[in-house]
């Protein structure tokens, strides 16, 4: 395969555009950008984490549709490594698997592929690199791997043989068994006699769920030179092979070890080898994960043990759990200096907390690192500091037993640093957790004791400390964002949204009801009031929240009043003076409504479809704005009645955006991304006149998205930016002459794969950009 590197190149003119503005040139832009992230910590579901077993400090991180990240020993950080990844390449960002040379330990392999469904219409891809991912090559594959699919946090399906680092073997999804490569991963075949490429789906019925989670994991055993593979077969769901992957065999007795727990069928998650005691550990669980807690009754996993030299298996499941069956098993691994200490987690035991267990004689007995007692509750080994990312406390309290800052969910991600049997690091569905002084569990002995009575009572320990080791990880979906001048609105998917007064540091959530943030506006001519909208959670009362005070406080307008729930979120806007706040749900029953008291009532707005787009003039108040289905509507009496505009030429789908330009009354700039399916194309769009009639931007093919920041100088018009494919390049691009020419202001080393969705500039600062991306959180980029 080819190798690839990544510049910065300048992209060919394209043809005068039709504005009556300076011939259209595409041009690299003379600044050279530095990019950002706008600091969140975490924020996504980190599956695994992957230790270098040769080099102290030399650690991988990967996410589920954020890329791959290398930690930083000097800084505690993490960087990222394929902020390189295209549009054209977007399914790349999701990174199934992860293997770090032991001999060479500046080779380092990522296995790529967001879904094995058709959302994403590429396949998967083997990146290699020479240099601990500062640079990467490509080995593509025949089939789409999933790194956003369930079961991503097992594994790893990608090992590099310790024996001859030049062998890699690879466990797949979707039938298409277990592959290998004899090349340092350059070029791959598929192991033509692995007799299994699995068989177990979550749900046949369901698209997202119904693929064979295929080849699990591969481990090697290197007293005795055997390679196993873990298969998601309840029935047969261990092969070996012992003269170097020439011939497998089933293991004799795994079907009865490794395919059912109290009744429901289960597969083998994760393995951890105790090369020095001859062990192999093998989890399983009835559901690959990582959402589902428990099934309906009984345990949902096990614990085996297998000694490889004799190929006794034993049972060594921990035979208690504080607060319910075991419900599957997430994460294992084993301390490699202290050979016999192995550690556990659930995967989704809920409330009140995940358990973590640990065991010091290969398994024969365990602790939990919290456990009840009858005279003070819950009883923890250790706290949890979440300072590095306050908003870990999701705005919420302490309740009894539930805590508000927690051991995590979905942890598949568990291992113990091989160099250093104090450090231990866990990924979560939104961060990762470690502590420096692990061994001080063993120390504290039972957390509970029985009296006389059999009553169980609380013993006095000192607690470690386990904090925040996401620091430099930014793996969450941005879906819109506003910049006031000086603060930084932005709404999140999973994780609500933030309000940034500081760039460089992580806030609290906006403390509203949602769990998925949609939209932000502010108030142009009073930008203290914001309004933001999002999905609530479970229990929650209302979407739309209102700010007066610049996003320091945030309360919640009322519900809609006979809709279940109050709609799904989809857009709000704000008039320039604050007047008039219009929502316009997402649900396809619900048409736009309008309040005329910052959200304490809302009232039907008239001459809109439900799921229309709105927008308020930036200049004049009563004048709104709104696109539906190829149609533009205008209302001149602050939102109450919409008319059709009359425009046309505008496309019927495919339209995520449009912005109205701020000091210029009737400036309106719509983005269309296009729609293959329906045979619509895509482009930009813009209007003088309040929306009656519409020019296109002829050199833009397709637009995500379009913002305004602060106009150069000798200008008067804001800058523009935008999210585009210009002359077949997707990329970020920037106009200082009010579209007439466009500029590419990021660079092949930055982009984030599928970026600017949303974007805007800032009103204060020529030149910065902010944007969102799909698991690589926040992005700004300014002016270096």
């Amino acid at each position: 395969m080819q190798r690839r590197t990544f510049t910065a190149l300048g992209a060919a003119a394209v043809v005068a555009g039709a504005l009556p503005a300076p011939a259209f040139a595409q041009q690299q832009a003379a600044e050279t950008y530095t990019w950002k992230n706008a600091v969140v910590n975490g924020g996504g579901f980190v599956p695994g984490i992957v230790f270098n077993e040769t080099e102290p400090n030399l650690i991988y991180a990967r996410t589920d549709i954020g890329g791959c990240y290398r930690w930083q020993e000097a800084t505690r950080t993490w960087k990222p490594l394929l902020d390189w990844v295209g549009r054209d390449k977007w399914g790349w960002s999701g990174v199934v698997s992860m293997a770090t040379d032991p001999v060479d330990p500046n080779r380092v392999y990522a296995a790529v592929g967001t879904y094995t469904t058709d959302w994403d219409p590429g396949n998967g891809a083997i990146l290699y690199s020479d240099d601990r991912g500062e640079t990467w090559g490509a080995a593509e594959l025949p089939f789409k791997q999933g790194g956003n699919m369930p079961g991503r946090g097992m594994g790893e399906r990608l090992a590099v043989h310790p024996g001859k680092n030049y062998e890699l073997y690879l466990g797949t999804p979707s039938g298409n068994g277990l592959w290998r490569s004899h090349n340092f991963g350059r070029s791959w075949a598929k192991v033509g006699n692995f007799p299994n490429p699995g068989n177990f789906v979550v749900d046949p019925n369901n698209p997202y769920s119904a693929d064979n989670q295929g080849v699990l994991w591969i481990e090697f055993d290197q007293i005795g030179g055997n390679i196993y593979v873990g298969v998601a077969d309840p029935d047969d769901p261990l092969y070996v092979s012992r003269d170097g992957g020439a011939t497998w065999q089933p293991v004799q007795g795994a079907a009865a070890a490794l395919g059912r727990a109290d009744g429901n069928r289960t597969i083998p998650k994760q393995a951890a080898v105790d090369n020095t005691n001859g062990h192999l550990y093998i989890i399983t669980s009835y559901d690959p994960g990582p959402y589902n807690g428990g099934p309906a009754s009984g345990r949902g996993g096990r614990l085996q043990r297998l000694a490889t030299q004799t190929g006794v298996w034993t049972d060594v499941t921990p035979p208690y759990n504080p607060s319910r069956a075991i419900p599957g098993f997430g994460g294992i691994t084993v301390d490699r200096q202290n050979p016999g200490t192995l550690m556990a987690s659930t995967c989704n035991n809920w409330g009140p907390d995940e358990i973590l267990f640990r065991s010091t004689d290969s398994g024969a007995t365990w602790q939990t690192s919290w456990d009840y007692s009858d005279d003070a509750g819950r009883v923890d080994r250790f706290t949890m500091d979440n300072s590095g990312s306050p908003w870990l406390s999701w705005n919420g309290q302490n309740e009894g037993d539930t805590y508000a800052v927690k051991h995590g969910w979905m942890i598949e991600a568990l291992a113990i640093d091989p160099h250093d049997s104090d450090r231990i690091m866990w990924g979560t569905g939104a961060t990762i957790w470690g502590t420096d002084n692990l061994t001080q569990w063993d120390s504290q002995g039972e957390l509970v004791s029985r009296d006389a009575s059999g009553r169980r009572l609380a013993r006095s320990i000192q607690k470690f400390t386990v904090g925040v080791r996401a620091e430099g990880v930014e793996e969450t979906a941005v879906l819109d964002i506003a910049a006031l001048g000086g603060t930084l609105v932005s709404a999140f998917g999973d994780i609500g949204g933030f309000v940034h007064t500081d760039l460089g540091r992580a806030e609290p959530m906006i403390r509203s009801d949602w769990s998925t943030g949609t939209s932000v506006d502010f108030a142009h001519w009073n930008p203290n009031v914001i309004v933001g909208t999002g999905n609530p959670h479970d229990n929650g009362v209302g979407h739309v929240g209102v700010s007066t005070d610049r996003g320091r406080t945030w309360r919640a307008a009322s519900p809609l009043a006979g809709v279940p729930g109050g709609g799904h979120a989809g857009v709000v806007a704000i008039a320039a003076n604050a007047s008039v706040i219009l929502w316009s749900p997402s649900d396809t029953s619900v048409t736009p409504v309008r309040s005329t008291d910052l959200g304490a009532t809302w009232s039907p707005v008239q001459g809109l479809p439900a799921g229309a787009k709105i927008r308020g003039d930036r200049v004049d108040s009563p004048i709104w704005y709104a696109f539906s289905g190829g149609r533009f509507y205008r209302s001149t009496n602050g939102g109450a009645t919409f008319t059709d505009t009359g425009a046309s030429g505008l496309p019927t789908a495919g339209v995520d955006d449009f912005r109205v330009v701020p000091g210029h009354w009737g400036h309106i700039w719509l983005a269309g991304r296009g729609d293959e399916k329906l045979g619509i194309g895509g482009g930009m769009w813009r209007s003088q006149n309040g929306g009656v009639t519409w020019t296109r931007i002829s050199a833009i093919e397709t637009a995500l998205s379009v913002g305004f920041g602060k106009a150069a100088a000798g200008s008067n018009y804001p800058a523009l930016y935008t999210s585009a494919e210009i002359a077949g390049k997707a990329a970020i691009y920037r106009s200082t002459d009010a579209g007439g020419s466009w500029q590419r202001v990021n660079d092949d080393a930055h982009q984030w794969a599928f970026a600017g969705s949303a974007i805007t500039g800032d009103p204060l600062i020529y030149g910065r950009v902010y944007l969102t991306t799909n698991g690589r959180g926040l992005i700004y980029g300014d002016i270096a």
